[in-house]
């Protein structure tokens, strides 16, 4: 790490923050481009929040991620947020401007489309109608940024039916609710399942659907990073099918900050996956 008295700092903002592998991720591509700065974990409550937003901008912070509870938060913090944040209704990445002001947006749906696209070269939007498991902010995010890319039907399936009515009430656009009932129903027309609720992270249980009723064509995504293979993804794997995880998405949403705080849009490659994925199991069995 190279610091000076005019090093450029961001961090992430979180309660908790130690799981977050943000700091790994940021502090590698630091390192990488010889930067003059440091990316820091920064544990906050709830309410506390705004203050400490204010206060990271007065140190002369250069801006900030933003992760669970806070991104709701984060949005009324802000005195200007772009047409991501507004679309998902939360920010994800701060930046601090010399004039004071706070701007936000929301890379998460850019990310998940990201890695989409690398995962599946050539995926044609227009032609994958999905279904999304969950109702949450990172629903949102996809679930939007998904709409915008061209997908023409989307339904959003959650155990509080009405949750997920509101969201597509919020949304607008070709998309529906669905109850966790009706999901195995929804599976021989959907060409992209994508699981953004935490069932599948290191000690819960994976999504229990039948797989076998999707397309041949059909990708099946997991938002959950840790382990690298979920259950959802091994079974998905097991029938043929093409499988996208959610280390690509942490590792391109995290660009437009990077880019943003440290003038330099760094690059997503192996060597970056495998040193962010560090001691993350690639299983649950393997943890």
């Amino acid at each position: 790490m190279i610091l000076s008295g005019t090093s450029r700092l961001a961090g992430v903002l979180g309660w908790p923050v130690a799981h977050s592998r943000s700091p790994r991720l940021h502090g590698f591509w630091l390192e990488r481009h010889r930067i003059d700065g440091a990316y820091l974990p920064l544990p906050v409550r709830p309410e506390r929040f705004a203050d400490a937003v204010r206060s990271l901008r007065d140190l002369g912070f250069r801006g900030a991620n933003v992760t669970i509870p806070h991104k709701e938060a984060a949005f009324a913090v802000c005195d200007e947020v772009d047409a991501t944040a507004n679309r998902a209704g939360a920010v994800n990445t701060l930046v601090f401007r010399p004039d004071g002001t706070i701007a936000g947006s929301n890379t998460d749906g850019w990310g998940f489309l990201a890695g989409l696209r690398q995962a599946v070269p050539g995926v044609d939007l227009a032609a994958t109608p999905a279904t999304l498991l969950g109702a949450g902010g990172s629903a949102r995010a996809i679930a939007a940024a998904l709409l915008d890319g061209g997908c023409p039907r989307l339904v959003l399936v959650n155990r509080t039916r009405s949750r997920a009515e509101a969201l597509c009430a919020a949304l607008g656009g070709p998309v529906a609710a669905a109850g966790w009932d009706e999901a195995a129903d929804l599976l021989p027309a959907t060409r992209l399942l994508v699981n953004t609720t935490s069932l599948g992270m290191q000690g819960t249980p994976s999504p229990d659907l039948p797989l076998d009723r999707l397309p041949a064509e059909a990708i099946v995504a997991d938002i959950v990073y840790v382990p690298r293979i979920t259950g959802l993804l091994a079974a998905a794997a097991a029938r043929g099918l093409r499988t996208l995880g959610g280390l690509p998405m942490l590792l391109h949403q995290a660009r437009p900050g990077f880019r943003a705080w440290f003038g330099i849009d760094p690059e997503v490659d192996d060597e970056l996956a495998r040193f962010v994925a560090g001691d993350v199991p690639e299983t649950a069995e393997a943890a």
